[in-house]
């Protein structure tokens, strides 16, 4: 990694720590989630980063992919248990971070989360097996007495690429990747107490470019330029397009010109905790970035 990339990099985490400040305060009760939403994308910008990705804000038994429409009204309520994951980059360089906020009584099982990521930061160094993180992943959340999610994992961080190599897994594997040293890396565990598992559920508002080819509609091709010049190949929302048709964006993601992320749940209504950092691995130990 070089010198300008690491202090992007860097800044990109800074940018997120200082949002992440005002969550528990934004975070209440009553409150619409499109307007946490829209705070956390507009302060990311005003910091100076612009959003890796939408908002995401999964409630109770959602892990991850949701974010609010346009005009949702879908507001906190007591006793849900918040999931907010937040990326921010600059010029490319991402940083990520999540954070579980509890309306209810579910202290232990973010706990279960929270201890994980930093138990598993601690053992990060150049050489170090990626399996070894899964096998403290799984046992700190299990030593709570919840399950890990098993087919969400943590992932490497690449120029405009929120989910690279290598995969970090949330339990314990026989093998894995040899961490290398300049590696950025988000660490990133989800405790239950359902089953472990998720599976998508039938609402998406998250897509991202994967295949920008011609096309001869022109308000495609309009959507498909607006995406490439502005968010590249980073997960956007569909509520940051000018224009978004839903028969339209359906059209792209049949001709594989765009990916979707469906909402992911975890598949027995469990209750589902997250927390998430972003760090550079270096030869004797991890660089916290957020």
């Amino acid at each position: 990694m070089d010198e300008d990339a690491l202090e992007k990099t860097l800044k990109a985490g800074e940018v997120l720590k200082e949002v992440a400040k005002s969550l528990g305060e934004k975070v209440t009760v009553g409150g619409k989630l499109i307007e946490v939403a829209e705070f956390v994308e507009n302060k990311i910008l005003e910091l100076g980063a612009k959003p890796a990705f939408p908002c995401n804000i999964s409630v109770n038994s959602d892990a991850a992919h949701f974010t609010p429409a346009k005009n949702d009204e879908r507001r906190f309520k007591k006793g849900d248990l918040v999931k907010i994951d937040i990326g921010a980059h600059i010029d490319g360089y991402i940083a990520d971070m999540a954070i579980s906020i509890d309306l209810g009584d579910h202290s232990e099982l973010i706990e279960a989360s929270k201890e994980a990521v930093f138990n598993a930061i601690d053992a990060v160094r150049a050489g170090v097996d990626t399996a070894k993180l899964g096998k403290i992943i799984e046992e700190t959340i299990r030593s709570h007495g919840f399950r890990p999610i098993v087919n969400l994992t943590g992932h490497g961080l690449l120029p405009y690429i929120a989910h690279a190599p290598p995969s970090i897994y949330n339990y314990a594997t026989q093998r894995g990747v040899e961490l290398k040293e300049g590696m950025v890396i988000a660490i990133e565990p989800f405790a239950t107490d359902g089953v472990g598992r998720v599976a998508e559920r039938n609402e998406c508002e998250i897509y991202s470019l994967i295949n920008p080819k011609s096309v001869r509609i022109k308000l495609l091709r309009d959507i498909i330029s607006e995406i490439s010049e502005k968010y590249k190949t980073l997960p956007f929302a569909k509520r940051w397009l000018t224009r978004a048709p839903e028969i339209f964006i359906a059209k792209l993601v049949r001709e594989k010109v765009l990916r979707e992320y469906p909402v992911l749940s975890e598949v027995s209504g469990g209750f589902v905790s997250q927390w998430e950092h972003t760090v550079i691995v270096e030869r004797e130990g991890a660089r916290l970035v957020t």
